[in-house]
């Protein structure tokens, strides 16, 4: 018998129907020579400290670090968990084969080498690898198995992931919970400290500092408007400089070339293309779907994740905004199973569509493409999921479409001895954008910040204002003007602009390719940010106010507290993914990186016991001692408290 272990009942029953597994049992389905299970999440989990050993039942410094000289894992959860756990336990010590049907990723590869080993499976095991659940991937997936050693990197990878998370977060929360949190006994306050949401948790607090630390300046723009056209003046200043500090000076310049011609030195017009948005990675769509709909990662990642049960969109978890080349010839299938319910599909319909570098790229995709739809007729949906669908659908019907062609005008001009420029552009044909007009406000433009990898960055017609027909040589009057501007501090993130940042280990990047690189240095994994996010508001770190993350007091004071660089820089937090990474592609050994965590938590929990800010002053006895650059001092030393201590 084969028995097939699915990620959940929804799929295990997905997969009996395909493989004629038709009778129904307790906890599986059986039929045409197999035998179709699954797991609820994660069955199973590595023990809790306590279960390792007695010293580490109570909390205390003396006992840390923590670290078990072998890991071991155990089942996890009610008594409906242990009872499906003993089903698929006792299959497989029947089964002659194991098909392991998890959840294709790393986290589904680990949730299955787990229970996998907790039932002392000896029998040999294939792997199937699906990018979505229609009868037609499921069928050719299972003619495509692959021995589950193909994957050791992979769950290696996963395995060293949850062996870090464990180590760091069980230690740093222990360590930082005994040191500094209020309270005694049950009710002392536990401060959460983990290796992705401390991260993520410092880069909100930094940002709200930036913001309440803001000192507003005031500075002065000359603009003048000439044939109904604004012009800006181009005043050489040093960077971060303003060119005008003064109303005065302001006024100076304007009297300077008010009664002066204005005189057009050069028009220069140049043809452009844009290139039609990218596909969805789940980040990227997690951000549009925060933008256009105020959704949160959480909510977004949950809908995505029905659609892709529903069968309609590919698998959700991905990193990658790339097509592999064998997905080209479905295209037309996949084009006309939609055609029905989108007619910008009609144009394309027999056409020979294109294969661009820019969506089909077999060096950018590993284990999962891009999420797009399937080709099965998306009904039954709910409303917010068609939105999601939505855009999924439109973005993939877009890349097939031809380039929108611009023509982007810079005119240069001079009044006195003051520059003047102003530029613009105008659609010449519209291609891709195409696909996108006529829709509702909420889908054909974004909300808040304009994304630079979706269709919201001109106006709502597709085209920012045109110029008129100016001519090198001309000259006329002109109307001067000077307006007076204040700089603004930088925005509170949102949970679209906090992904980006997670994605990009806190860096602004606004270039598509150039945050592709960087995406193996992100902090967390595209399936994991929304929890992490989630784990922030549970914990009452972050709220929200109306689309706007501030940062908690609670959350201020744990990031203050946190003194290893290693819990609290995105930087550093991002290089360790990137070994994970590495790991996964086998080019960096699991042994190697469990060393690395050991010493690190070994560093963290040193920086903890060594660091006496936050213990009583031994001087005035009143007083908490605080960290200074150089030196500890006491919190009372405006009231004359003397203590003082280098370090």
């Amino acid at each position: 018998m084969i028995v097939c272990v699915a990620e959940k009942p929804s799929v295990g029953a997905y997969i009996a129907n395909v493989l004629g597994a038709k009778q129904r049992k307790d906890g599986y389905f059986e039929g045409n020579g197999y035998q179709v299970t699954w797991t609820f999440g994660h069955l199973c989990a590595l023990l809790d400290p306590q279960e390792y050993s007695d010293q580490w039942k109570a909390w205390s410094l003396s006992s840390l670090p923590m670290i078990p000289a072998r890991f071991s894992i155990k089942v996890s959860g009610d008594e409906g968990v242990h009872k499906q756990f003993n089903v698929i336990k006792n299959l497989i010590a029947e089964a002659d084969e194991v098909i392991n049907c998890g959840d294709a990723g790393q986290e589904g590869e680990l949730i299955q080498r787990w229970v996998y080993q907790q039932a002392g499976c000896k029998c040999p095991v294939k792997r199937l690898w699906v990018n979505s659940l229609t009868e037609e991937a499921i069928r050719d997936g299972f003619q495509q198995l692959k021995d589950q050693t193909e994957y050791q990197h992979l769950y290696e990878a996963g395995l060293m992931r949850a062996i870090g998370d464990w180590l760091l977060g069980m230690n740093a929360t222990r360590a930082y919970t005994i040191r500094y949190a209020q309270g005694t006994g049950r009710n002392r306050q536990v401060l959460s400290v983990g290796r992705v949401q401390t991260p993520t948790l410092a880069l909100v607090v930094k940002r709200q500092a930036e913001i309440e630390n803001f000192k507003p300046r005031t500075y002065w723009e000359l603009k003048t408007t000439y044939r109904d056209t604004l012009f800006n003046a181009q005043i050489p200043v040093e960077e971060d400089e303003y060119a005008i500090t003064s109303a005065e000076q302001g006024e100076a310049l304007v009297d300077s070339i008010k009664d002066l011609p204005f005189v057009i030195n050069s028009v220069e017009k140049k043809k452009g293309l844009e290139f039609a948005p990218k596909l969805y990675d789940l980040t990227s769509l997690q951000v549009d779907c925060n933008k256009k709909f105020a959704f949160s990662a959480e909510q977004t990642l949950q809908l995505i994740q029905s659609l892709y049960e529903k069968r309609v969109t590919t698998y959700p978890r991905v990193d990658t905004t790339y097509l592999s080349d064998d997905i080209y010839p479905k295209v037309p299938g996949i084009l006309a199973g939609i055609k029905d319910f989108y007619p910008q599909v009609t144009p394309l319909l027999g056409a020979k569509l294109p294969k661009s570098k820019k969506v089909f790229d077999n060096k950018k995709v590993t284990d999962h493409h891009a999420i797009i739809p399937t080709g099965q007729r998306p009904d039954n949906l709910t409303a917010d999921e068609k939105k999601v669908y939505e855009l999924v659908a439109l973005h993939f019907i877009a890349v097939f479409y031809p380039e929108c062609e611009v023509s982007n005008t810079t005119v240069l001009a001079k009044a006195g001895d003051i520059d003047f420029k102003v530029t613009g552009r105008e659609v010449i044909k519209p291609g891709w954008r195409a696909v996108f007009a006529n829709l509702t406000p909420t889908l054909s433009q974004g909300e808040g910040e304009d994304s630079q990898d979706s269709p919201d960055s001109l106006d709502s017609s597709g085209t920012q204002k045109s110029l008129p027909a100016f001519v090198k040589g001309e000259s006329g009057a002109h109307i001067p003007q000077l307006k007076e501007k204040t700089t603004t501090p930088p925005k509170y993130y949102t949970e679209a602009t906090l992904l980006r940042a997670m994605e990009t280990a806190g860096k602004t990047v606004e270039n598509d390719e150039l945050r592709e690189a960087m995406k193996e240095n992100g902090i967390g994994r595209p399936s994991t940010r929304a929890a992490i996010i989630e784990k922030l508001y549970q914990r009452k770190y972050i709220v929200k106010q109306g689309k706007s993350l501030r940062a908690t007091e609670t959350g201020i004071n744990l990031i203050h507290l946190i003194i290893s660089p290693l819990l609290k820089s995105a930087e550093l937090t991002g290089l360790w993914e990137k070994k994970l990474r590495e790991i996964e592609r086998g080019e960096y050994t699991a042994q190697q990186f469990l060393d690395e965590l050991k010493n690190m938590t070994s560093d963290v929990i040193r920086d903890v016991k060594t660091n006496k800010a936050g213990m009583l002053c031994p001087v005035c006895r009143q007083g908490l001692i605080i960290r200074g650059n150089t030196r500890y001092g006491c919190s009372r030393w405006r009231e004359g408290c003397t203590y003082a201590e280098p370090f």
